[in-house]
């Protein structure tokens, strides 16, 4: 006997009895979100601003035109290097590469000397809490496959930090889930129901799952403005690992109201948290190093900023009206769908006409970072693609100057790593043309003296101290503002802790640096060649990966290191020498990598009071809250249940899943989906619920989570089939 969905009728009388189930998302007030155009725009279509602004024209002066000094001494001088004889084509070739990637580090130094002098006379003295908020606030965390005891402790925690200013009655919080795991989601929506009833009627704390996740982070954040963002004259936007205090959104939002012209206010997040030997690497990089660099940017970029896509607030209409994304012409990767969207919507609300800017001073603003050498490559992967995308939105029409440079500051921020690779190539070539290939004394043209193809060793050494003392001088920067700060210096562990946890930072940075050049070299190929990213989610906690795992991953860049040393060695000493960090760092990749997601080694180094940051020593306590309610949601085990058979055993939970599922569309006759018909099949086929919890995919089962129908008849399967008598023996 067939039967048809049609006469599969609702779950159990029980759940008629339940209450009805309050609403997970407050009613829609829509925003128009019109796509914007990267080929056409008017200057009459930019608005005018409020209050006047002079941008920063002196400070940018001195940032460009010093780097432009820099690089034109750097390029005379590695002119000088190869020029000693007769230039051939190499030695330009070298000549071109190097001034490239000599301009990157030079624009970085200025910028970085800018943020020195900057923090050098900056008052620590925040601003007073305002009395009082006009406009409302939504906090809005974007999840996809998380865990949800760190991201529902982390909203906790945040919530919580803003009740205390007393302002909290003008913010509400969202958590926007573009899910694809099953599992992941239903224990989404037990989190939000848990923590909300824990909340009580004031909760202001809502829930939404899109059914397909399209345009990826951006897609779920404009899905949200579109359909909620009337109620609300900000939004806060948080990342799946981003803790804030209550302080610093107040400020904030206080900042976004002071200034009518103000279309995103960026902060700077500080990492926290993070235990891995790569991690706290990155962490105390972040935590002394990294306002330094922060603080130049916000000198030089003026009101012509640009938005990372996290820990910020946004002017919510001004985003609907200028921040609806096109997708690029042609197919991914460098066509579809833009991935690194913050930089573009940054660039389009400036365009037109609103400010965009950062507060690198605003403290209690935090983030996580990837545990491990591969999670970080993992990430630069899809950054990589969205990055190099930005190579067709560079040129479109009515896009401030500032704004290209961040455009062209990302792009080269991974292009930088072929050309440093390509530079290194040509140097061997040089090398070996060198020593191998008969040089041509006599040139056709007439001379008295024979042409002798050499370097100027003296130069080149006077060079490469130039090079690598403007590479440094941004962590040289930040080391002195540490020492110079007697609370920071005490928290970092001292003095000499603190100059040898820069040391460690330096050093294994420099290892690091061949290894992470190869894989964004790679990507960038890989790109170039036409294969797309995708978007997968982080890991995120301090899990090792497995050995082998590490051995296929670095296999190659161990090989290519042996087989560069071994070359290097046999053709010249000096290019061994040269070569030496590079060989290294790729003979020790697999080992180093290993390391890198070691918790054990990160811990000892902690033990020993290096790699500290000041918020180690004093954890804020939002950080401390936001850990502590991460251990109460992991008991719950949540995240490790399967969510089909929580749904089966559990009928307020059920009744209030269906309650959350949007309205299901009208399928057309003979449009038949794959995933549903197979999902239907396998569900008529079982006896009990243990047989659809073994046959039903990961995609059947999100069929099976969307359809009322279809989880109606997984509802209504036994429980478990009684094992049959066993026949005694005769």
């Amino acid at each position: 006997m067939v039967v048809s969905l049609d006469t599969v009728i609702s779950p159990e009388a029980n759940v008629a009895a339940l209450p009805r189930p309050a609403p997970a998302m407050p009613p829609e007030k829509r925003l128009d979100m019109p796509t914007q155009s990267l080929r056409h725009w008017s200057p009459v279509q930019t608005r005018g601003p409020v209050s006047s602004h002079r941008p920063p024209w002196l400070i940018r002066l001195f940032v460009f035109g010093g780097a432009l000094v820099l690089t034109a001494y750097g390029a005379y001088e590695m002119y000088q290097v190869v020029s000693v004889s007769r230039t051939t084509v190499l030695q330009w070739l070298l000549l071109a590469l190097f001034t490239i990637n000599f301009s990157w580090i030079a624009v970085a130094f200025t910028s970085a000397l800018v943020g020195f002098v900057v923090l050098l006379k900056r008052s620590r003295r925040p601003a007073p809490l305002p009395a009082a908020l006009d406009g409302r606030t939504a906090v809005v965390m974007p999840v996809y496959n998380e865990q949800t005891a760190r991201t529902f402790a982390a909203v906790e925690a945040i919530r919580e930090s803003v009740e205390r200013t007393g302002l909290g009655a003008a913010f509400d919080y969202f958590i926007l889930s573009d899910s694809t795991n099953p599992n992941a989601w239903v224990a989404e929506e037990r989190a939000f129901l848990e923590l909300r009833e824990r909340l009580g009627p004031d909760a202001r704390l809502y829930y939404r799952h899109r059914a397909k996740n399209h345009n990826r982070k951006a897609g779920n954040i404009a899905d949200w403005v579109a359909r909620w963002g009337g109620n609300y004259e900000y939004m806060l936007v948080l990342d799946a690992d981003s803790l804030m205090t209550g302080d610093c959104i107040v400020r904030l939002v206080a900042a976004m109201e002071a200034d009518p012209d103000a279309g995103i206010i960026q902060t700077l997040p500080l990492i926290i948290n993070r235990n891995t030997f790569f991690a706290r690497l990155q962490q105390f990089a972040a935590r002394v190093y990294g306002p330094v660099i922060a603080s130049g940017l916000c000198a030089w970029m003026g009101r012509d900023g640009n938005y990372w896509g996290h820990n910020a607030i946004l002017r919510t209409r001004a985003f609907a009206s200028h921040a609806g994304l096109p997708d690029l012409k042609g197919k991914p990767p460098l066509g579809g769908h833009i991935l690194s969207h913050d930089f573009v919507e940054a660039a389009l609300i400036r365009r037109a006409g609103w400010s965009v800017y950062m507060l690198a001073n605003l403290p209690g603003s935090y983030e996580e970072s990837p545990p491990s050498l591969i999670d970080l490559s993992g990430r630069d992967r899809r950054w990589c693609q969205g990055n190099l995308q930005h190579m067709r939105v560079l040129t479109a029409r009515g896009l401030k100057l500032p704004t290209r440079q961040h455009l062209a500051t990302g792009i080269m921020s991974y292009l930088a790593s072929p050309f440093w690779l390509f530079q290194l190539i040509v140097g061997i070539a040089l090398v070996l043309q060198t020593t191998y290939i008969r040089p041509e004394y006599f040139a056709r043209d007439f001379r008295l003296f024979p042409v002798w193809p050499r370097f100027d060793p003296e130069r080149a050494l006077a060079l490469f101290a130039l090079t690598m003392g403007i590479l440094l001088a941004p962590k040289v920067f930040g080391l002195l503002l540490m020492l110079l700060d007697r609370q920071g210096r005490r928290s970092c562990g001292g003095a000499l802790r603190l100059v040898v946890s820069s040391v460690i930072e330096i050093l294994f940075s420099a290892l690091f640096a061949p290894i992470l050049m190869l894989i964004q070299s790679g990507s960038v190929f890989q790109i170039l060649l036409g294969r797309d990213t995708g978007w997968q989610p982080q890991r995120r906690d301090d899990g090792s990966i497995p050995f082998k795992d590490i051995v296929r991953r670095h296999r190659w860049h161990t090989l290519l290191g042996l087989v560069a040393g071994t070359a290097a060695f046999m053709i010249a000493t000096s290019l061994f020498l040269w070569m030496s960090p590079t060989i290294v760092g790729l003979l020790l990749a697999i080992p180093l990598s290993w390391l890198s997601g070691r918790l054990g080694a990160g811990l000892a180094l902690k033990r020993l009071g290096l790699l500290l940051t000041p918020e180690e020593t004093a954890p804020p306590i939002i950080a401390t809250r936001a850990n502590e309610l991460q251990d109460r949601n992991a008991n719950l085990a949540l995240d490790d249940a399967d969510g089909l058979a929580a749904l089966y055993r559990d009928p307020f939970l059920r009744e209030q899943h269906e309650a959350m599922l949007p309205p299901t569309k009208p399928r057309r006759r003979g449009d038949i989906e794959t995933d549903r018909a197979l999902a239907e099949a396998k569900l008529l086929d079982a006896r009990t619920i243990d047989d659809a919890l073994a046959w039903l995919k990961p995609r059947e089962r999100m069929v099976v989570l969307h359809d009322k129908a279809l989880l109606s008849m997984a509802v209504r399967l036994k429980d478990s089939e009684p094992e049959a008598p066993k026949q005694a023996a005769e």
